[in-house]
């Protein structure tokens, strides 16, 4: 009886529930709450499946993200599974390869026909640097607040990147506040679009663009790598995989890579950065007052963002007579093309025939560039390679 006894004691003692705290069932709540939103609510499934499941296994059984060690006799201790994928987090490995994926996928033809769709990806960023001022008012570290900054961007894997090299110990809450605002794009967008235009703007219709020639399709990745890499080498990691996917993309003689990049190998890659990014968010790391900061200080960079697009396309809408719909503007912060999307769709809320997808992929694709050259000014800033 004493040894049947003691074998239920050991297995008692190695459950779960022998070293769960109230910590661990409110992320694990969150981590349902984050499935709920992916599944029935579809926002943004590719991502928020797999983060919020490796939210919900770090929970369950912290030593999935342990570290390797040695035991007291010297011998090696292998690491958790989910350590081992974020090791391509930390040496930014996984981020660099979404952006291959995500150039691969990308049409940067609208941005060639309107160049002008620059201005409006540059003027999205405006909410990065009040977020940045934000988090240095709010005690951050100058490093910590760039990090965080970059969340405006709506671009995951950007701050993800950014967050390894300035604060890797708030990668967890910067991650999981970057992909919730991307994925919640439909829900904050349209009332600061609708809120800064009117309704008249709002059915501006715009005119076709022009082709753009394949020569020049082309040309634009090589010239865009060759410029930014230049003036900002600290960008080559992100800009020049996603350039180099675009010319896989738009070269037409490596098809295979093309599809290689865009699919598979894109899809395997999102597994292991969101199970990995998930596995940071552990009760001890996530629950601290620094995390509701850093919430806070994503959507108010979100909303700064979108509406510095907007502002900016009002500006030229003057300007040109009457030719731009600023809506397109809110499409500067470079979640793709979700951002697009509601720039399309809120458009065509005011006029069904309005059509603005292509016009707003424009500062679309603009906006993952320039997020891209502020993480990479941010890392010249503090010296970081």
């Amino acid at each position: 009886m004493d040894y049947v006894i003691n074998i239920l004691t050991k297995l008692a003692e190695q459950s779960a529930f022998s070293s769960l705290t109230y910590k661990n069932f409110i992320m694990i709540g969150v981590a349902c709450f984050f499935l709920y939103l992916a599944i029935k609510k579809g926002y943004e499934p590719l991502l928020l499946v797999p983060i919020s499941f490796g939210m919900l296994l770090v929970n369950l059984f912290p030593g999935i993200m342990a570290a390797p060690t040695t035991d007291v006799n010297g011998n090696f201790v292998a690491g958790g599974l989910l350590h081992y994928f974020y090791i391509g987090d930390e040496y930014g490995i996984w981020p660099s390869l979404i952006f291959l994926g995500v150039g691969a996928m990308t049409d940067f033809g609208p941005l060639i026909a309107n160049p002008s769709s620059f201005l409006l990806g540059a003027a999205a960023q405006f909410g990065i640097f009040i977020a940045y001022f934000g988090a240095i008012f709010f005690g951050f570290t100058d490093g910590a607040s760039a990090a965080i900054s970059i969340i405006g961007g709506a671009d995951g894997p950007t701050s993800i990147f950014l967050a390894s090299k300035l604060a890797p110990e708030l990668m967890g809450p910067i991650a999981v506040a970057a992909y919730s605002y991307m994925a919640l794009v439909p829900i904050i967008q349209p009332p600061v679009m609708k809120l800064l235009t009117t309704e008249k703007e709002r059915k501006i219709k715009m005119e076709q663009l022009r082709p753009v020639t394949k020569l020049e399709r082309i040309l634009f990745p090589v010239i865009v790598t060759i410029v930014v890499v230049l003036i900002l080498p600290t960008t080559a990691p992100l800009i020049g995989m996603l350039m180099l996917g675009n010319l896989f993309r738009e070269s037409g003689v490596v098809k295979q890579l093309t599809e290689t990049a865009s699919n598979a190998l894109m899809y395997i890659v999102v597994i292991f950065l969101g199970t990995s990014v998930g596995a940071t968010t552990s009760a001890e790391a996530f629950l601290k007052p620094s995390t509701l900061k850093i919430v806070a200080l994503g959507l108010i960079a979100f909303i700064f963002g979108t509406a510095g697009g907007v502002l900016l396309g009002k500006l030229m809408c003057k300007l040109s007579g009457g030719k731009v719909n600023p809506l397109i503007g809110s499409a500067g912060v470079s979640a793709v093309p979700m951002a697009a999307r509601v720039s399309q769709k809120v458009g065509a809320e005011a006029d069904p025939t309005n059509f603005l997808l292509m016009h707003a992929m424009g500062p679309n694709v603009a906006g993952v560039i320039g997020t891209a050259v502020v993480a990479g000014t941010f890392l010249a800033i503090f010296g970081v390679k």
